[in-house]
């Protein structure tokens, strides 16, 4: 199967390595349970330029993001921005699982098991290429 290629703006790298260097503690614990393909394998990149834009989390086997929203996602003019980066990343087949910085941080627990969630349903509706053409 061909990988789909993902457009980037360049320019985006430099600051999501300082995204990298100045991460939130929530970003950090949820990375704690994503590095390593600790989930079901998978391998997930932190601050990962998209588009013209960066994803805190991005898996590609799943096209997946995950976004860890902070308070200023509660004012108006973010939220919109970021509906805007949704509707972006959906049209380019990318999935976005949002959580708050409060609930990473609390219920580390629940956010791990709905990005379980998410892959084990993700595994039901997609072919595994490894099985295709098998009995």
């Amino acid at each position: 199967m061909k990988r789909k290629i993902i457009p980037y703006n360049p320019k985006l790298k430099e600051f999501a390595r300082e995204l990298r260097n100045n991460s939130t503690k929530s970003e950090i614990i949820l990375w704690q349970k994503l590095k390593r393909d600790q989930m079901y394998g998978y391998d997930f990149h932190r601050q990962k330029p998209i588009d013209n834009y960066i994803l805190d989390f991005f898996c590609y086997e799943l096209m997946l993001g995950i976004e860890v929203d902070g308070y200023s996602h509660e004012f108006l003019e973010i939220y919109q921005k970021d509906q805007i980066k949704e509707k972006r990343m959906n049209e380019l087949g990318i999935t976005i699982l949002r959580f708050s910085d409060y609930q990473v941080l609390k219920d580390t627990e629940n956010v791990v098991r709905a990005v379980e969630y998410y892959i084990t349903e993700y595994g039901k509706h997609t072919p595994n290429p490894s099985q295709e053409g098998s009995f």
